[in-house]
């Protein structure tokens, strides 16, 4: 069987860049006030929780598009470790209800974004001839 590298990258933008997306939108519908909290608790500034937008929207959205992947992949996997530090530093050795690590879908997240940095999009994009592609 031929293989087909580009489609398979393009299968896991969009697999990765949707959910998160909806993780986003959430946040525009509902609020980052529990964010702009943590912020302040961190006795970081609260308009740092407005990056999440950026993180969480923008970011899978040029990913899924496959425009400056490699920087898109680089936020997201930011976003995503982000998230670790403030929120989830409590579950990094814990298990979940079914034996799985707590923190198992925003590790592999974060590591399939990173892997667009190194890899970038593939020929199913957007854009294809910048060194951020």
């Amino acid at each position: 069987m031929k293989k087909n590298i580009d489609l398979g990258m393009l299968i896991i933008r969009i697999a990765i860049g949707f959910p998160m997306s909806v993780y986003g939108i959430s946040k525009l519908i509902h609020g980052i006030g529990f964010i702009e909290d943590m912020m302040i608790m961190y006795g970081l500034p609260s308009f740092f929780a407005y990056g999440v937008f950026v993180g969480e929207i923008i970011a899978p959205v040029l990913l899924i598009l496959g425009f400056r992947a490699r920087l898109a992949g680089l936020i997201f996997a930011a976003n995503c470790f982000t998230a670790t530090l403030l929120a989830q530093t409590a579950n990094i050795f814990k298990l979940n209800d079914f034996g799985g690590w707590a923190l198992e879908l925003l590790v592999i997240y974060m590591l399939v974004s990173l892997s667009f940095f190194f890899t970038g999009a593939g020929k199913y994009a957007v854009s294809t001839q910048n060194t951020w592609d």
